[in-house]
């Protein structure tokens, strides 16, 4: 196990970078925690890979470094991390059964026999693949011979850290859940330094201690699930976490008030001066359809997801996503809508601005 640090840590793949523009990875500071599991979560394109494959050794950054436990591993080669890595699509020997693709980290290290089998067996279990443990890797399904990764992965206890690029991908999505919740269960009962690369939400909340947000190649937030879901730092982040996602409106602030397309919303605290791009956030759990106070809205159409309906609404233009209960009536006169002033956030130019003090 071991605390990862990002120091100064950036990437371009050109040659010879002349603005931030031309990073993959722009530049990097933080030091990630021993024995924590992370996600690091974005769309396509944002740099997570970059990432995690400078952490593994995969890849040399182009400048800045990384360190294990404060030790400098920036040149050191994969070997020398001691690492293990699944990767997005399974990579198994097809001419060994399942016990011995398994075995092979373990074989490799010399460990005693005994353990090995014991080890070997209690992965096996863990991915749901104990009845299968005699058969060649060769004819098995996409899915199966991922899973035969995911635990070559797991089977070694002494590993500084687990990396995993998308693990998910080909396997079954009834598998997948069980799948994250083992990994889960894995780390509270070893304490392994773990990183998971998705694209997904769900699977990063649902795995991660902290999810590592990205966009753009730069870290835009860390933090809890709840975190995440109640003060997203970027609006990006308050856009890709939730389904629907946060709502952003254009505004004009000033004290403990917001003014959207005229009209006045109370906030739910005090700030300061604001000046350049300012929004107002607002997750569609925190509003409500109203026919008498709030904000003019349009109703476009009406979507019911079974637990809850999703209203698709403008105001002043902007579209928004209104959440209401199952069995809560949407009557042709509901023509506003209001915003719990606790559940707003402020933003300039997209970074969250931090309250001066709670409204009164």
């Amino acid at each position: 196990m071991a605390k990862i640090t990002l120091d100064n840590l950036a990437h371009s793949y050109l040659p010879n970078p002349q603005s931030e523009e031309d990073f993959a990875l722009k530049e990097l500071n933080h030091d990630w925690v021993d024995g924590e599991a992370y996600a690091l979560l974005g769309a396509s394109g944002c740099g997570k890979s970059t990432l995690l494959n400078i952490i593994s050794g995969l890849l040399q950054p182009s400048q800045g470094r990384i360190l294990f436990n404060d030790v400098d591993v920036t040149h050191a080669p994969t070997a020398e991390r001691n690492i293990a890595q699944v990767f997005q699509f399974p990579v198994v020997y097809d001419t060994m059964t399942v016990r011995d693709n398994l075995a092979f980290p373990l074989k490799n290290r010399g460990e005693d026999p005994a353990y090995i089998a014991s080890r070997v067996q209690q992965i096996a279990q863990m991915i749901g693949m104990e009845d299968v443990l005699g058969r060649k890797a060769r004819g098995l399904t996409a899915d199966a011979k991922q899973k035969i990764s995911l635990g070559r992965g797991m089977v070694r206890e002494d590993v500084n850290a687990l990396l995993f690029d998308e693990p998910l991908t080909v396997i079954d999505p009834h598998m997948k859940w069980e799948l994250r919740t083992q990994l889960k269960s894995l780390h509270h009962e070893f304490g392994h330094t773990m990183i998971y690369v998705t694209h997904d939400q769900t699977e990063a909340l649902t795995f991660a201690d902290k999810v590592v947000v990205m966009y753009d190649g730069r870290v835009v937030q860390i933090g809890t699930p709840e975190e995440l879901f109640a003060r997203p730092e970027h609006t990006f982040v308050g856009y890709f976490i939730g389904s629907p996602g946060m709502n952003v409106l254009p505004a004009q602030v000033s004290g403990a008030m917001a003014h959207v397309g005229g009209a006045e919303i109370a906030l739910g605290a005090f700030y300061g001066a604001t000046e350049g791009k300012i929004e107002i956030g607002v997750r569609p759990e925190f509003t409500r359809l109203s026919a008498r106070e709030g904000l003019p809205v349009n109703i476009r159409r009406v979507e019911d997801v079974g637990r809850h309906k999703i209203v698709r609404a403008e105001v002043f233009g902007n579209e928004i996503n209104i959440i209401s209960g199952e069995d809560e009536e949407i009557s042709a006169d509901m023509t506003r809508v209001t915003f719990d002033a606790a559940a707003i956030n402020v933003y300039r130019n997209d970074w969250r601005v931090a309250p001066l003090g709670v409204a009164a």
